[in-house]
């Protein structure tokens, strides 16, 4: 399995600020429970590649 692969599986996803200076994306579904926390600088890399993914995923579904 890839990141292409399709699967038919439901999660919520939360992102935002922990008391700790971090940036905590939460992503829970199925009995399961994952936070993942980030620096500040670490989560401003990962928006910059949700928005590169976004802008090639815009062009790949013209």
């Amino acid at each position: 399995m890839g990141i292409d692969t399709e699967r038919d599986i439901e999660a919520n996803l939360q992102i935002g600020p922990t008391d700790k200076g971090m940036v905590r994306l939460f992503v829970e579904g199925d009995g399961v429970e994952i936070p993942m926390d980030f620096t500040p600088d670490e989560a401003r890399e990962i928006a910059e590649e949700i928005m590169a993914a976004a802008g090639r995923a815009a062009k790949v579904g013209r």
